[in-house]
Protein backbone atom coordinates (compact mmCIF):
# COMPACT_ATOMS: atom_id res chain seq x y z
CA UNK A 1 0.00 0.00 0.00
CA UNK A 2 2.88 2.81 1.43
CA UNK A 3 4.52 1.22 -1.92
CA UNK A 4 1.48 2.10 -4.48
CA UNK A 5 0.62 5.66 -2.56
CA UNK A 6 4.27 6.85 -2.93
CA UNK A 7 3.66 6.13 -6.85
CA UNK A 8 1.15 8.09 -7.03
CA UNK A 9 2.24 10.87 -4.54
CA UNK A 10 5.39 11.20 -7.24
CA UNK A 11 2.90 11.04 -10.18
CA UNK A 12 1.34 14.17 -8.59
CA UNK A 13 4.62 15.70 -8.23
CA UNK A 14 5.88 15.16 -11.67
CA UNK A 15 2.22 16.32 -13.31
CA UNK A 16 3.02 19.62 -11.34
CA UNK A 17 6.77 19.66 -12.43
CA UNK A 18 5.20 19.68 -16.20
CA UNK A 19 2.95 21.90 -15.83
CA UNK A 20 5.65 24.60 -14.24
CA UNK A 21 7.97 23.51 -17.28
CA UNK A 22 5.60 24.38 -19.79
CA UNK A 23 5.04 27.39 -18.56
CA UNK A 24 8.61 28.26 -17.89
CA UNK A 25 9.29 27.69 -21.28
CA UNK A 26 7.99 30.01 -22.91
CA UNK A 27 9.32 32.94 -21.49
CA UNK A 28 11.99 35.34 -22.50
CA UNK A 29 12.13 33.76 -26.22
CA UNK A 30 14.94 34.81 -27.99
CA UNK A 31 14.49 36.53 -31.33
CA UNK A 32 16.59 39.00 -33.01
CA UNK A 33 17.25 41.53 -30.01
CA UNK A 34 20.83 42.81 -29.66
CA UNK A 35 20.84 41.73 -26.02
CA UNK A 36 19.61 37.92 -27.11
CA UNK A 37 22.73 37.03 -25.12
CA UNK A 38 20.76 37.68 -21.52
CA UNK A 39 17.76 36.56 -23.06
CA UNK A 40 19.34 33.21 -23.67
CA UNK A 41 21.69 33.04 -20.13
CA UNK A 42 18.36 33.60 -18.63
CA UNK A 43 16.91 30.79 -20.28
CA UNK A 44 19.86 28.61 -19.45
CA UNK A 45 20.02 29.05 -15.56
CA UNK A 46 15.91 29.23 -15.24
CA UNK A 47 14.92 25.90 -17.41
CA UNK A 48 18.56 24.06 -16.03
CA UNK A 49 16.59 21.35 -14.46
CA UNK A 50 15.94 21.53 -10.53
CA UNK A 51 12.88 19.92 -8.33
CA UNK A 52 10.73 22.57 -8.66
CA UNK A 53 10.04 21.93 -4.61
CA UNK A 54 8.95 25.91 -4.55
CA UNK A 55 6.60 26.58 -7.58
CA UNK A 56 5.29 22.90 -6.86
CA UNK A 57 4.81 23.09 -3.40
CA UNK A 58 3.03 26.54 -4.66
CA UNK A 59 0.22 25.01 -6.23
CA UNK A 60 -0.39 22.04 -3.98
CA UNK A 61 -1.12 24.31 -1.23
CA UNK A 62 -3.43 26.38 -3.70
CA UNK A 63 -5.25 22.88 -4.37
CA UNK A 64 -4.98 22.09 -0.42
CA UNK A 65 -7.13 24.90 -0.07
CA UNK A 66 -9.23 24.05 -2.87
CA UNK A 67 -8.48 26.57 -5.85
CA UNK A 68 -6.90 24.72 -9.13
CA UNK A 69 -3.19 24.47 -9.12
CA UNK A 70 -3.66 26.53 -12.74
CA UNK A 71 -4.82 29.23 -10.74
CA UNK A 72 -1.64 29.83 -8.89
CA UNK A 73 0.91 28.65 -11.87
CA UNK A 74 2.22 32.40 -12.95
CA UNK A 75 2.92 33.12 -9.44
CA UNK A 76 4.36 29.69 -9.28
CA UNK A 77 6.49 30.37 -12.40
CA UNK A 78 7.58 33.94 -10.55
CA UNK A 79 8.62 31.92 -7.27
CA UNK A 80 10.88 29.55 -9.56
CA UNK A 81 12.37 33.16 -11.29
CA UNK A 82 13.05 34.67 -8.19
CA UNK A 83 14.60 31.27 -7.04
CA UNK A 84 17.00 31.33 -10.09
CA UNK A 85 18.19 34.51 -9.50
CA UNK A 86 19.38 34.33 -6.31
CA UNK A 87 21.35 30.65 -7.55
CA UNK A 88 23.20 32.63 -10.48
CA UNK A 89 24.11 35.64 -7.51
CA UNK A 90 25.06 32.47 -4.82
CA UNK A 91 27.35 31.31 -7.54
CA UNK A 92 29.21 34.80 -8.47
CA UNK A 93 33.15 34.72 -7.38
CA UNK A 94 32.26 37.76 -5.03
CA UNK A 95 29.67 35.18 -3.35
CA UNK A 96 29.75 31.71 -2.90
CA UNK A 97 32.33 31.52 -6.01
CA UNK A 98 30.90 28.20 -7.51
CA UNK A 99 31.79 26.88 -10.99
CA UNK A 100 28.75 23.67 -11.05
CA UNK A 101 25.30 24.13 -10.92
CA UNK A 102 22.70 21.30 -11.50
CA UNK A 103 25.62 19.55 -13.14
CA UNK A 104 26.13 22.33 -15.65
CA UNK A 105 28.31 25.19 -15.42
CA UNK A 106 27.76 28.17 -13.45
CA UNK A 107 25.76 30.72 -15.05
CA UNK A 108 29.19 33.27 -14.92
CA UNK A 109 31.25 30.36 -16.23
CA UNK A 110 29.38 29.87 -19.58
CA UNK A 111 28.28 33.73 -20.15
CA UNK A 112 30.70 35.26 -17.83
CA UNK A 113 30.22 37.32 -14.97
CA UNK A 114 28.30 40.80 -16.25
CA UNK A 115 26.02 39.35 -18.09
CA UNK A 116 25.36 36.63 -15.18
CA UNK A 117 24.78 39.41 -12.87
CA UNK A 118 22.46 41.27 -15.17
CA UNK A 119 20.81 37.78 -15.96
CA UNK A 120 19.98 37.64 -12.56
CA UNK A 121 19.12 41.55 -12.07
CA UNK A 122 16.59 40.52 -14.55
CA UNK A 123 15.20 37.11 -13.51
CA UNK A 124 14.44 38.83 -10.27
CA UNK A 125 12.28 42.05 -11.93
CA UNK A 126 10.99 39.72 -14.11
CA UNK A 127 9.80 37.76 -11.18
CA UNK A 128 7.33 40.39 -10.13
CA UNK A 129 6.05 41.33 -13.47
CA UNK A 130 5.34 37.85 -13.92
CA UNK A 131 3.86 37.19 -10.48
CA UNK A 132 1.47 40.23 -10.82
CA UNK A 133 0.17 39.30 -14.49
CA UNK A 134 -1.75 36.60 -12.58
CA UNK A 135 -5.45 36.40 -13.50
CA UNK A 136 -6.40 36.74 -9.40
CA UNK A 137 -8.51 39.39 -7.89
CA UNK A 138 -6.22 42.26 -7.68
CA UNK A 139 -6.37 42.10 -3.20
CA UNK A 140 -4.84 38.65 -3.74
CA UNK A 141 -2.11 39.48 -6.04
CA UNK A 142 -1.24 42.75 -4.30
CA UNK A 143 -0.81 40.52 -0.96
CA UNK A 144 1.57 37.67 -3.21
CA UNK A 145 3.24 40.78 -4.30
CA UNK A 146 3.81 41.76 -0.70
CA UNK A 147 4.86 38.07 0.40
CA UNK A 148 7.26 37.47 -2.71
CA UNK A 149 9.18 40.90 -1.62
CA UNK A 150 9.64 40.10 1.77
CA UNK A 151 11.28 37.23 0.96
CA UNK A 152 12.83 38.33 -1.27
CA UNK A 153 14.76 41.19 0.59
CA UNK A 154 16.46 41.49 3.91
CA UNK A 155 14.26 39.65 5.85
CA UNK A 156 14.82 37.04 3.59
CA UNK A 157 17.11 35.68 0.85
CA UNK A 158 19.94 38.40 0.45
CA UNK A 159 19.26 38.85 4.34
CA UNK A 160 20.20 34.95 4.48
CA UNK A 161 22.79 35.41 2.08
CA UNK A 162 24.77 38.44 3.64
CA UNK A 163 25.06 36.58 7.19
CA UNK A 164 26.24 33.40 5.29
CA UNK A 165 29.13 35.25 3.99
CA UNK A 166 29.54 37.67 6.85
CA UNK A 167 30.17 34.08 8.77
CA UNK A 168 33.55 32.85 6.24
CA UNK A 169 36.42 32.24 8.52
CA UNK A 170 34.34 32.48 11.95
CA UNK A 171 32.71 29.74 14.26
CA UNK A 172 29.05 29.88 14.29
CA UNK A 173 26.81 28.82 16.97
CA UNK A 174 23.62 26.25 16.27
CA UNK A 175 21.54 29.41 16.74
CA UNK A 176 23.05 31.79 14.67
CA UNK A 177 23.04 29.01 11.56
CA UNK A 178 19.42 28.64 12.17
CA UNK A 179 18.71 32.53 11.33
CA UNK A 180 21.03 31.92 8.41
CA UNK A 181 18.88 28.89 7.27
CA UNK A 182 15.67 30.57 7.85
CA UNK A 183 16.26 33.69 6.30
CA UNK A 184 18.29 31.86 2.87
CA UNK A 185 16.20 28.88 2.27
CA UNK A 186 13.34 28.54 4.53
CA UNK A 187 11.97 31.77 4.01
CA UNK A 188 11.36 31.96 0.22
CA UNK A 189 9.67 28.01 0.64
CA UNK A 190 7.24 29.51 2.76
CA UNK A 191 6.53 32.26 0.75
CA UNK A 192 6.06 29.55 -1.67
CA UNK A 193 3.36 28.18 0.28
CA UNK A 194 1.51 30.86 1.55
CA UNK A 195 1.30 32.37 -1.79
CA UNK A 196 -0.45 29.11 -2.80
CA UNK A 197 -3.01 29.97 0.10
CA UNK A 198 -3.62 32.83 -0.87
CA UNK A 199 -4.17 32.37 -4.99
CA UNK A 200 -6.86 30.50 -3.83
CA UNK A 201 -8.49 32.32 -1.12
CA UNK A 202 -7.15 30.73 2.12
CA UNK A 203 -8.34 31.75 5.27
CA UNK A 204 -5.62 33.95 7.46
CA UNK A 205 -5.47 30.56 9.38
CA UNK A 206 -4.38 28.76 6.52
CA UNK A 207 -2.03 30.82 5.74
CA UNK A 208 -0.61 31.16 9.10
CA UNK A 209 -0.47 26.98 9.26
CA UNK A 210 1.33 27.20 5.59
CA UNK A 211 3.94 29.41 6.73
CA UNK A 212 4.88 26.93 10.28
CA UNK A 213 4.85 23.52 7.77
CA UNK A 214 7.20 25.73 5.01
CA UNK A 215 9.37 27.08 7.58
CA UNK A 216 10.08 23.56 9.43
CA UNK A 217 10.52 22.08 6.33
CA UNK A 218 12.77 24.55 4.84
CA UNK A 219 14.87 24.02 7.85
CA UNK A 220 15.16 20.97 7.79
CA UNK A 221 15.70 20.87 3.95
CA UNK A 222 19.00 22.98 4.57
CA UNK A 223 20.23 20.73 7.32
CA UNK A 224 19.66 17.97 4.76
CA UNK A 225 21.86 20.02 1.79
CA UNK A 226 24.86 20.34 4.66
CA UNK A 227 24.77 16.82 5.27
CA UNK A 228 24.93 15.88 1.56
CA UNK A 229 27.62 18.44 1.29
CA UNK A 230 29.56 15.77 2.98
CA UNK A 231 28.17 12.34 2.30
CA UNK A 232 26.86 12.78 -1.37
CA UNK A 233 28.76 12.36 -4.37
CA UNK A 234 28.91 15.25 -6.70
CA UNK A 235 27.01 13.58 -9.68
CA UNK A 236 24.09 12.90 -7.09
CA UNK A 237 23.89 16.91 -6.17
CA UNK A 238 24.66 18.29 -9.40
CA UNK A 239 27.86 20.55 -7.90
CA UNK A 240 31.09 19.28 -6.20
CA UNK A 241 30.71 18.39 -2.60
CA UNK A 242 33.08 19.82 0.28
CA UNK A 243 32.01 23.23 -1.28
CA UNK A 244 31.39 24.24 2.30
CA UNK A 245 34.25 23.10 3.93
CA UNK A 246 36.35 24.52 1.26
CA UNK A 247 35.13 27.88 1.42
CA UNK A 248 35.16 27.80 5.30
CA UNK A 249 31.31 27.70 6.04
CA UNK A 250 30.16 26.43 9.52
CA UNK A 251 27.50 23.93 8.84
CA UNK A 252 25.13 22.27 10.91
CA UNK A 253 26.95 18.58 9.75
CA UNK A 254 30.58 20.05 10.63
CA UNK A 255 29.56 21.44 14.47
CA UNK A 256 27.06 18.64 15.02
CA UNK A 257 27.74 15.97 13.31
CA UNK A 258 25.38 13.88 10.71
CA UNK A 259 23.57 11.40 13.71
CA UNK A 260 22.57 14.94 15.37
CA UNK A 261 21.56 16.54 11.99
CA UNK A 262 19.28 13.79 11.40
CA UNK A 263 17.38 13.76 14.62
CA UNK A 264 16.89 17.68 13.33
CA UNK A 265 15.90 16.46 10.16
CA UNK A 266 13.02 14.14 11.49
CA UNK A 267 11.75 16.72 14.37
CA UNK A 268 11.70 20.10 11.85
CA UNK A 269 10.02 17.76 9.26
CA UNK A 270 7.15 16.48 12.27
CA UNK A 271 6.82 19.74 13.13
CA UNK A 272 6.01 21.05 9.78
CA UNK A 273 3.66 18.29 9.58
CA UNK A 274 1.52 18.81 12.69
CA UNK A 275 1.21 22.29 11.55
CA UNK A 276 -1.11 21.52 8.87
CA UNK A 277 -3.25 19.26 11.61
CA UNK A 278 -6.90 19.75 10.09
CA UNK A 279 -6.55 23.38 8.22
CA UNK A 280 -6.41 22.64 4.72
CA UNK A 281 -8.85 19.44 2.51
CA UNK A 282 -6.20 17.61 1.28
CA UNK A 283 -3.04 17.41 3.05
CA UNK A 284 -2.22 14.33 2.15
CA UNK A 285 0.59 15.28 -0.69
CA UNK A 286 2.14 17.80 1.41
CA UNK A 287 3.09 15.66 4.35
CA UNK A 288 4.17 13.46 1.49
CA UNK A 289 6.41 16.24 0.00
CA UNK A 290 7.50 17.01 3.75
CA UNK A 291 8.74 13.28 4.28
CA UNK A 292 10.09 12.84 0.74
CA UNK A 293 12.19 15.86 1.16
CA UNK A 294 13.67 15.02 4.62
CA UNK A 295 14.93 11.53 2.62
CA UNK A 296 16.22 12.81 -0.24
CA UNK A 297 19.70 11.52 -1.41
CA UNK A 298 20.59 14.59 -3.52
Amino acid sequence: MKNNENKEMLREFENCQALIEGRLGGFFTIGNENYAKLLESMRYSLLAGGKRIRPVMCLKFCEAVGGKPEAALDAACAIEMLHTYSLIHDDLPCMDNSDMRRGKPSSHKKYGEFTALLAGDALLTAAFETLLGSRLPSDAVVEMARILADAAGPHGICGGQYLDLFGVWKPLTEDELVEIDILKTAVLISAAARIGVVAAGGTPEQVNAAEEYALAVGLAFQVRDDVLDITAMDSEIGKPIGEDFENNKTTFAMILGVDVCEDIIRRETERGIAALGGKFKDAEFLIWLARALSERKK
